[in-house]
């Protein structure tokens, strides 16, 4: 019989009895070996033993990407150093990266919680997983091999390779599971439809991550690959990695590894709990991490926990998608826009592809102006351009309350990446620079 990933729990209580003492343990481990935490507790008048609930979590400090840079080279480290066998860093572009500690049993658990996203995903030894993720510092590529290898299937460790090889693997190597970024997938999605392979592969199933993705890319990727489910797994360096959670096959949320961390959903203002089922920021606490462990970590990652249960009977809490970070809303004509809310309206209208940009711009009177780029949809004639034009500007007035021009260009003329897709330009603070001076 084959190795479940799954925790036997058999009811939330039993869930959240775990979570409390993996809260205890983590609390007491960083208190001891941390100076870094134990200064932070001090700092607010918190000793271990004052966790005694689940629901005293709100009084343990707050850790943030700013203490993992100002710690910068090992940060949040608790354990000695011949204790790590391993670092990662976050794919950062500004500032020092963010660099955290993996014990023996951290890469064991994470092993273990990639697996489970496998076995979430109905995946069989006899699958073959086509790796097209970043290998070295990042998280990325190591945790689906390590996951891959734990649960059983055959890792094909491409990375993030050009086109060429990856359809050439596709199709020699008949892999039945594809792993990468949402640009990455939909680029080899038009390009699988371009040389006609659709019938000379045999893609079963997509996994996506590092980056947030419309409804309409999933389709448009769905379409053209021939897969028949493409799954969300979430994670952050931070956070072992890739690989702490994955929606089942039912697509109706994310089930998330509840008995490796508690997840807050806060406001990104207050920092007090957001209703249930409402957008907040999640805020993490491990409960096993030994290298690095996180008290209250603001990921800035934008989501929402779904209180229902999931008809496929997992017990496992499940959250959104996530809808974009509380750091990348854009404020324009006075209105708080997240990205999230663009893809939304655009998913909805189906003569037009899954690329978009949005440009920002002042005007010569101080008034604000946006422009949405988007791609018409392969196939369909420029003579319809003007009309759904009209009824997208139309339809992002109603549901964000924002005017905006919005130009349809021809299909694959917006550039497509392997890496992460950027969507909006914010032209406006390039016009008023700091004053140098002279």
């Amino acid at each position: 019989m084959k190795k479940s990933f799954m925790p036997q729990f058999k009811s939330r209580d039993e869930l959240e009895a775990y979570q409390l003492e993996g809260l205890k343990w983590t609390v007491n481990h960083v208190y001891e070996n941390s100076p870094f935490y134990k200064k932070k507790f001090d700092e607010v008048g918190v000793k271990p033993e004052k966790i005694k609930t689940l629901a005293d979590i709100k009084y343990l400090p707050f850790t943030s990407a700013s203490d993992l840079q100002e710690g910068y080279p090992f940060p949040l480290r608790s354990v000695p150093f011949d204790r790590i066998v391993r670092i990662h860093a976050s794919s950062g572009t500004t500032g020092k990266r963010k660099i955290l500690c993996y014990t023996a049993r951290d890469i064991d658990d994470w092993a273990n919680m990639f697996a489970r996203c496998f076995e979430m995903a109905e995946l069989t030894s006899q699958d073959r997983v086509q790796i097209a993720v970043g290998y070295g510092l990042w998280t990325a590529g190591v945790g689906f091999q390590l996951g891959c290898e734990r649960f059983g299937a055959m890792a094909v460790p491409v990375g993030p390779a050009n086109t060429e090889i990856h359809c050439q693997m596709l199709v020699d190597l008949q892999s039945t599971v594809f792993c990468s970024t949402a640009s990455m997938a939909l680029l080899m999605a038009e390009e699988i439809e371009r040389r006609g392979l659709k019938d000379k592969i045999s893609l079963k199933k997509v996994i996506l991550g590092a980056e947030r993705h419309s409804s309409t890319m999933r389709r448009r990727i769905k379409e053209s690959t021939g897969a028949e489910h493409v799954f969300d797994i979430p994670g952050l360096t931070e956070l072992y990695g890739p690989g702490t959670g994955l929606d089942c096959s039912l697509h109706k949320g994310i089930h998330y590894w509840a008995d490796y961390y508690i997840l807050e959903i806060l406001n990104p203002e207050t920092l007090e709990p957001v209703a249930p089922g409402e957008v907040g920021e999640m805020v993490v606490t491990t409960l096993r991490k030994e290298g690095s462990p996180l008290i209250r970590y603001r990921t800035r990652d934008l989501t929402r926990l779904i209180p229902e249960p999931c008809p496929c009977g997992n017990i496992l809490p499940k959250h959104d998608r996530i809808m974009g970070r509380s750091d990348d809303m854009f404020i324009f004509r006075a209105v708080n826009i997240y990205p999230s809310q663009i893809d939304h309206v655009l998913s909805s209208f189906g003569e037009i592809g899954s690329e978009y940009q949005v440009h920002l711009y002042h005007t010569e009177d101080g008034r604000d102006r946006m422009l949405i780029k988007v791609e018409r949809a392969a196939g369909l004639s420029i003579s319809g351009d003007a009309e759904i034009a009209e009824r997208i500007s139309k339809e992002i007035r109603r549901q964000i309350l924002v005017r905006s021009e919005v130009e349809i260009v021809d299909y694959g003329t917006l550039p497509r990446t392997a890496r992460k897709s950027k969507r909006v330009f914010d032209h406006r603070i390039d016009l008023f620079p700091e004053s140098n001076g002279e």
